[in-house]
């Protein structure tokens, strides 16, 4: 299979299955989870079938241009190193989804799960296989984006929201921290591609900007891998459900970090800059993890504060001055993996059957849970470091880098070796915990559940996770060393310098260290044995520094005080003020760059002023004018008069030969004029002032400052454009876009070949924003409770004023039926004839004025237009069985899916391809795949003026039916807002 697809099966397979998954009905539990798992053993698949490739050091690489000409593409590179890490996320992916099968319960919406893992497996694959340090920016968000989905998954909890909106903004903020340093890194290498970066490490540390580049990027790891001084996050994103613990925890999300760094080791490792940041934050981290997972009470706590604390052991390892630490570090990575998400399940097994995770409330689950708690023995002794498994190689490699690392002074030196000892004498003081607290002891009592084993294939997982425990413990060198050898050689290349994975070395320092440490450990557990059981108020010593309490005092300092200090500032309820301050920044900004840089006349002559087109733009401003003067007294005739100046700006294109921008500027008008006029209705009354005297004084002051900067913004805006066109440019876009239009755009229309094709990108975009505001606008109104009084009425009064309003109905249904029969009539043959107008300016757009924009504008003109005679009902029966939320949303596939296609060809993103169709009859036609770009975006504009349409609708009909006991009162139309997803 050729590398570009393995690749892009990889990582897009997972995104396609997390759409299906999400549009599975919420009770399809199987259909989901098996979903799940055919995708994670085929991702799987694909990543076995590289390893020919991979283990003899070769690379897979796949590259689909973006935007060749600044050197972005998007760059899926496969070595040893990234192999071995999407075979972590496929494989222990796999193993969770069967685990999940089993613990999520009936009452969860389980596709809607699946459709989360699997969209974080993509995210993760795509992560790993970057080869483009941009791209790897924009997988780390994601990845950051949907753990906060999955960990907030049980959203009904307080503790899933606040536990996924701090992993959320810990790791975000990180990743904005990241993404500068990639920024930085680029411009040191002058690349962005992970290929040229990897090969100019002098360059880099030799480069001013390293130390600036080093701190970003540290920072983003730091974050995503849970460090000090940011680890309080991790620990409280266990309100996730286990399967997401023991996905993201153990073998994924905050294995990024350390990936990372591990990635990145051989250009920016090496200076003791590095060594104080890396080296300093991951011993902290170790030792603050282990002591205080110790006195957690929770199961997953603990876990959480010793994968913090491994972590912290893995960082450390890559910010020593040694490449067999960079192994060492790889070799724990993986063993941590296995032994942590084993533990993580068993916890859930516990949790699921006891229906408590409380070790105080648990103990003696031996008798009726013993091959779940043998299990977890063995996984635990695993995480202690315990001979003849996985965990104790790895830790004999740690011990022997502490006693032999270079570090950048002295003491650090004379610390790291007493460190490691702690570190792990603590960790088997919590996995002591972890397994005599839970397993052994009197018989439980008193428990949620009457605990029994778990089904068979919810413990099978667990099965295979020890298994390589053990198998790794006893046969490192024939099990893992293999993967391992291809892992190290990918990221240190010929300096990889021979290790030996024996389990047996003979008795040596590092033996000695770990014995001490295990005898500490467990001196230790029993000297806290009776108080850890009762319970303690937190870890000694360190229990009043809480990193989580200053983080929500930062939070409450920007989020609300600061926040309230802006609204009080700058915010208002009415939008004249806020304008007045944009437009005020906007004159400033401008003024002061004119008075730098200087402003005159350039060197072409004015053409002279033309009477015909003065005298119209006379007429443009006293509408303007009058419009102003108007908004003070009656808003419905500034409106009008807004679209009188709307009409003179559509005449003057067409006076300067733009035919286009005039039919864009006509449709336009039209619709959002009558948008405008319909929206009137709902505007609040003007303040009122409570003195006589105050309106007049306050009234002229307000319209003369008003005057004023309405004055400057429109001389700033003359004089900027006075600037421009008497400059010759130094290139002549015009003459540019005019010679290649027809030959690499296949249109003769150059200002819809640029929308489509040249500048497509930036419509695509556009379009994009249109949909937003139609969606928000919607979600806005249909919210909305028109402002009105409720005045209980006596009932002889409200009995006599509910008569009157059915006669008057009636009359007024009478004269409406009378004056209203003939243009309702003329509205209804007019409709098919605008769509037939609208396909013709969509079709002919490509060569002549029109386009997808102006058929859609052409088509809500109709629309609006029958919407006004045929009112709310007519909106209600045949609007809302459109849905237009479906039409926004097909003229983004449409649009986006055009630019997705050149890819197939092996072209850019939006590329698009022109040639002659010979079709029977007609001949040759010329056929541009623009043309279904611009048929997207009619889609698009056609859904979101239905959609608006829709949401106005609702507030008529809010405002019509109203309750008899108080008037008026507005009620829901649900038919209305079912029509577009929800109700009212």
């Amino acid at each position: 299979m050729p590398d570009g697809i393995v690749l892009a099966c990889l990582v897009g397979l997972p995104f396609v299955a997390a759409i299906v998954a999400g549009l599975l009905p919420t009770r399809a539990r199987d259909t989901a989870s098996m979903l799940a798992g055919a995708v994670a053993l085929v991702c799987l698949g694909l990543v076995w079938s590289a390893y020919g490739t991979v283990s003899g050091g070769g690379v897979l690489r796949a590259e689909l241009p973006w935007m060749p000409q600044l050197g972005l593409s998007i760059v899926l590179r496969m070595d040893g190193f990234a192999w071995l890490f999407a075979g972590l996320i496929t494989g222990i992916g796999a193993l969770v989804v069967l685990y999940a099968r089993y613990y999520m319960s009936a009452e969860d919406p389980v596709p809607r799960f699946f459709s989360f893992l699997l969209a974080f497996m993509g995210a993760m694959t795509g992560l790993v296989l970057s080869g483009h340090l941009v791209q790897l920016a924009l997988f780390w968000e994601l990845t950051s984006f949907l753990s906060f989905l999955l960990i907030g998954y049980w959203h009904h909890t307080a503790a899933a929201r606040d536990g996924a909106r701090m992993a959320l903004t810990i790791t975000a903020t990180g990743g904005l921290s990241l993404f500068a340093g990639v920024l930085v890194l680029g411009h040191i290498v002058g690349s962005y591609d992970l290929d040229v970066v990897l090969a100019a490490g002098d360059t880099i540390r030799d480069h001013p900007l390293y130390i600036v580049a080093l701190i970003l990027i540290v920072l983003g790891a730091l974050t995503k891998s849970a460090q000090f001084p940011f680890h309080f996050w991790l620990p409280h994103a266990m309100a996730a459900p286990t399967p997401v613990s023991a996905y993201l925890h153990s073998a994924t999300l905050v294995k990024a970090g350390v990936f990372l760094l591990a990635r990145l080791w051989p250009v920016m490792a090496g200076t003791d800059a590095w060594a104080w940041t890396v080296g300093l934050a991951g011993l902290i981290t170790m030792l603050i993890g282990a002591y205080i997972a110790i006195f957690q009470n929770d199961l997953k706590g603990l876990l959480a504060y010793s994968t913090i604390s491994h972590l912290g052991l893995i960082t450390l390892l890559l910010g020593l001055k040694s490449e067999l630490a960079l192994i060492a570090a790889i070799f724990h990575t993986m063993n941590h993996a296995a032994f942590k998400c084993s533990l993580f399940m068993a916890a859930g097994i516990i949790d699921h059957e006891t229906g408590t995770r409380d070790i105080r409330r648990l103990s003696g689950l031996n008798g009726p849970m013993p091959f779940t708690a043998r299990l977890a023995l063995v996984a635990a002794a695993a995480m202690a470091g315990v001979p003849l498994l996985n965990g104790f190689i790895s830790k004999e490699m740690f011990f022997a880098e502490a006693l032999s690392a270079t570090a950048p002074v002295h003491p650090l030196l004379n610390v790291l070796p007493l460190a490691a000892m702690l570190a792990s004498a603590f960790s088997v003081v919590y996995s002591l915990r972890f397994i005599h607290g839970v397993f052994f002891g009197s018989p439980p009592t008193d428990l949620p559940r009457t605990p029994h084993e778990p089904a068979t294939w919810m413990r099978f997982p667990v099965e295979i996770l020890v298994l390589t425990c053990i198998m790794v413990g006893v046969l490192p060198a024939a099990t893992v060393g293999p993967y391992l050898d291809i892992a190290a050689r990918a990221v240190l290349g010929d300096a990889t310098p021979y290790y030996s994975l024996a389990v047996w070395h003979g008795v040596n320092l590092p033996l000695l260290m770990s014995v001490v440490a295990m005898a500490a450990g467990v001196t230790i557990y029993l000297i806290l044995q009776r108080r850890l059981r009762e319970g303690m108020d937190g870890p000694p010593l360190i229990r009043h520094l809480d990193a989580q309490r200053l983080f929500e005092r930062a939070m409450v300092t920007l989020s609300w005080r600061l926040a309230r200090t802006l609204e009080r500032i700058a915010g208002t309820r009415r939008l004249q003020p806020q304008l007045r301050l944009i437009l005020i920044a906007a004159i400033v900004a401008g003024a002061g760059a004119a008075f730098v840089r200087g402003v005159g006349p350039g060197n072409l002559v004015p053409a002279p002023i033309d009477p015909v087109l003065a005298l119209l733009w006379v007429v443009g401003a006293a509408c303007a004018l009058g419009a102003a003067w108007q908004a003070k007294f009656h808003r419905l005739a500034a409106t009008i008069l807004l679209g009188g100046v709307g009409l003179v700006v559509c005449v003057t294109f067409v006076w300067f030969s733009a035919p286009d921008l005039a039919l864009t500027q006509l449709t336009v008008e039209i619709v959002t004029t009558v948008l405008l006029l319909l929206g009137l209705r709902w505007l609040p009354k003007r303040m009122q002032s409570s003195s006589a005297r105050e309106p007049e004084v306050l009234g002229r002051t307000r319209r003369l400052r008003d005057l004023a900067i309405a004055t400057a913004a429109g001389g700033c805006m003359a004089m900027l454009a006075y600037v421009v066109m008497t400059r010759t440019p130094p290139e002549l876009l015009a003459q540019h876009f005019l010679a290649r239009a027809y030959l690499e755009g296949g249109g003769t229309n150059v200002v819809n070949v640029i929308l489509v094709d040249f500048r497509g990108f930036d419509t695509l975009g556009e379009i994009f924003v249109v949909g937003v505001v139609a969606l928000t606008t919607f979600a806005l109104l249909r919210r909305f409770r028109p402002a009105a009084d409720s005045v209980e009425l006596p009932e002889q009064q409200r009995d006599q004023l509910e008569a009157d309003e059915a006669r008057h109905a009636r009359d007024d249904g009478r004269h409406v039926a009378d004056w209203l029969l003939v243009p309702f009539t003329l509205t209804r043959l007019l409709f098919p004839v605008m769509l037939v107008a609208a396909a013709f300016l969509l079709l002919r757009g490509h060569d002549l004025p029109g386009g997808g924009f102006s058929a859609g504008m052409v088509v809500a003109i109709a629309i609006i237009l029958q919407y006004i005679v045929g009112g709310t009902e007519w909106t209600e029966d045949r609007l809302s069985l459109l849905r237009p939320p479906a039409w926004i949303g097909t003229g983004l596939l449409l649009a986006a899916g055009t630019g997705v296609a050149a890819w197939a060809f092996g072209l850019p993103f939006m590329t698009s391809y022109f040639s002659y169709a010979d079709l029977p009859v007609l001949g040759k036609v010329p056929m541009a795949s623009a043309l279904i770009f611009d048929i997207g975006v009619f889609v698009l504009v056609v859904g979101a003026t239905l959609l608006m349409l829709i949401a106005l609708a609702h507030q008529s009909v809010r405002g019509r039916r109203s309750t008899p006991r108080t008037l008026p009162q507005a009620k829901a139309s649900p038919r209305v807002a079912d029509a577009v997803g929800g109700g009212g």
